[in-house]
């Protein structure tokens, strides 16, 4: 098909009297108005447009960020698909809020996965549509099994066919498109690390035989080779691709990002260069050995390796790599430890700055609080980055499950209610993630027992005993038990994997109520967030990291429990203790002493007394 693009520019035709939010929607309209008349010219009648990357990303560069160019929906999951005369954009339930007000005047109507009234994108295509349309998806952003199970679904029950477009659309659609990221590229040292890039290579290849191996994740990458980058916001990764063969490993990179030393350090190790834009190409000659693609890939790589699959050369597998990044070494480990003590004095010296400023009736904002946060973290040498855009959100933002305060929505706090702050640092040994909700002043009976319901759900998972094989699903439950005989539930996950100075979201693991089989083992680090939401009130969640750990062998076989792994005091006032079992409490008693006992050797004088306070229990 040769396809045909209807261009838009941006033109002096601005409202003076227009909002932000006005000129956001306005710009939405008339770029979906300029994708409606490419796709009309290119006798398609849709576009399905994920949220990802070539790699499968949860986080991805600007340049890739097309759903949110043509959307204006700017949360990390949704997928919108554009018709000829219609639009929705399907997001789980994080983003609900976010979304029904990013989306409004745009055109695009909300599609919350996940209940029972929401059609699928292929349902809804399928009503929309007609026998013989045409839907089009650019295979480089968009999985192979997603593509094909669409594909399958849209063919097989309406009539309606799925095709490819150029990937080099967008370049047409979006004059001033980002470039790709040119960010450098740092060695992990193997102190940080605990193993070295031939190490891994050699576990690899000892994994998977005489055959060759694929990999497109960007942090499975990072990881392999031990390198860390600045490509993604939060997330250091490079933009690449890597082969790994019985004989030699070959890196796909922007050559302007290989600096001489990074060259030696891969010559050393034995992996070859290659540019970025060769992959393609070089991943379709490769038939000198078995060829492995990740089950994971994108379209565009299974497409141009159908004559090795057809010629028994090629097969799709389960990257080995996610699970063995997933368990930690003893260096990994050490490193979580060391990065929560700094992460908690940081914390620890941010609440009482926060209590002091509110106290004397200073001006804190969402936004001046997250920036307080970030400077006291950022004055550790180790530290490099925060693991994702902090949540603040006061009174009902803390309702919106992701929501990232902006200069018009930027709330005052004020003595009453909660403050939600989910944040998180990179330091060059570990990542930290940590979730504190934060009376500010008088609080509703309501605030106060939906606190106490989420701590309860906290502590009974922080508690857990567990046999071996036992995966997140079966233990999800110990986090909503108290709030579902209250006839309460939150609709996220309760837990998921933590990278090492890697992503803040790491698999294969993870505890949520849908079935995720990988079993929970010793090294996994893993988070606790439960959290009740009410919209246009309040939201609470509490949340610490967790490490799996061995707890005992007996004739059943071996048992693992969680070490709590976040060093910071939870906030004691909003507590119902009426509420709480007296082994609940013992817990929170003891997690207070080993944060008390962790951080106060590092505190100041006055700010060892504050600590004392914060974690003694008098109940």
């Amino acid at each position: 098909m040769k396809f045909k693009f209807y261009i838009w520019h941006p033109k002096n035709i601005i409202n003076p009297t227009m909002t932000t939010e006005h000129l956001t929607n306005f710009a939405v309209c008339r770029r979906i108005e300029a994708l409606r008349k490419a796709l009309s010219s290119n006798k398609l009648q849709a576009i399905i447009i994920p949220s990802t990357d070539p790699h499968g990303s949860e986080y991805v560069p600007n340049h890739w960020k097309i759903r949110e160019w043509i959307s204006g929906f700017n949360g990390s999951a949704g997928t919108v698909v554009i018709t000829l005369d219609d639009a929705a954009l399907w997001t789980d339930s994080r983003y609900f809020l976010q979304a029904e007000e990013q989306l409004t005047g745009t055109g695009i109507r909300l599609m919350k996965e996940k209940l029972p009234d929401t059609p699928s994108i292929t349902d809804w295509l399928g009503a929309v549509l007609k026998p013989g349309d045409t839907v089009g998806i650019d295979p480089t952003v968009n999985n192979r099994d997603q593509a094909e199970a669409w594909a399958g679904k849209l063919t097989g029950r309406f009539g309606i066919s799925l095709t490819h477009i150029p990937t080099e659309w967008w370049n047409e659609l979006w004059p001033l498109r980002p470039h790709l990221p040119g960010g450098g590229i740092e060695i992990q040292p193997v102190s940080f690390a605990g193993e070295s890039c031939t190490e891994k290579l050699t576990r690899i290849r000892q994994t998977i035989g005489e055959k060759t191996l694929v990999i497109s994740a960007l942090d499975d990458i990072a990881w392999t080779l031990n390198l860390r980058g600045r490509d993604v916001h939060c997330n250091p990764v490079v933009v690449s691709y890597l082969i790994v063969t019985p004989d030699e490993a070959v890196f796909f990179a922007q050559a302007e990002k290989i600096s001489s030393q990074i060259e030696e350090y891969l010559r050393e190790h034995k992996v070859a260069l290659r540019p970025y834009e060769e992959f393609y190409n070089e991943v379709a000659g490769y038939d000198s050995y078995p060829l492995l693609l990740p089950t994971d890939c994108n379209a565009e790589t299974s497409t141009r390796c159908q004559r090795l699959v057809d010629e028994g050369l090629c097969t799709f597998i389960p990257s080995p790599v996610p699970m063995m990044k997933a368990i930690k070494n003893e260096a990994e480990i050490k490193g979580f430890r060391q990065a929560m003590i700094r992460d908690g004095i940081a914390l620890v010296r941010f609440l009482r700055w926060l209590e002091e400023e509110m106290g004397k009736g200073d001006k804190v904002t969402e936004l001046s609080a997250d920036a307080e946060l970030t400077r006291l973290r950022s004055l550790h040498p180790l530290f490099r980055d925060i693991s994702f855009d902090t949540i603040a959100g006061y009174r009902e933002h803390g309702a919106i499950v992701h929501y990232e305060a902006t200069p018009e929505s930027d709330a005052i706090l004020q003595p009453e209610s909660l403050l939600l702050l989910d944040s998180g640092a990179q330091y060059a040994d570990g990542t930290t993630d940590i979730t504190r909700t934060i009376p500010l002043g008088k609080l509703t009976e309501e605030e106060c027992f939906d606190y106490t319901l989420v701590l309860k759900g906290n502590i009974a998972l922080s508690k857990a005993h567990f046999p071996h094989g036992t995966c997140g699903t079966q233990l999800d439950v110990l986090a909503r038990q108290a709030m579902w005989r209250a006839g309460i539930n939150y609709l996220h996950g309760t837990g998921h994997g933590v990278g090492s100075y890697l992503n803040v979201h790491e698999g294969p693991h993870q505890i949520r109520m849908n079935h995720i089989p990988t079993p929970l083992l010793p090294g996994m680090t893993v988070t606790n967030e439960p959290g009740i939401y009410r919209a246009g009130k309040h939201g609470v969640r509490i949340e610490n990291m967790l490490l799996v750990v061995p707890d005992r062998e007996t004739e059943f076989g071996a048992f693992y429990r969680f070490e709590v792994l976040t060093l910071c005091p939870i906030d004691l006032r909003p507590i119902v203790w009426e509420m709480m079992t007296d082994e609940e409490i013992d817990w929170l008693r003891a997690y207070h002493h080993q944060v008390y006992e962790s951080l106060s050797p590092h505190l100041t004088e006055e700010e060892t007394k504050w600590l004392k306070e914060k974690t003694t229990i008098y109940y």
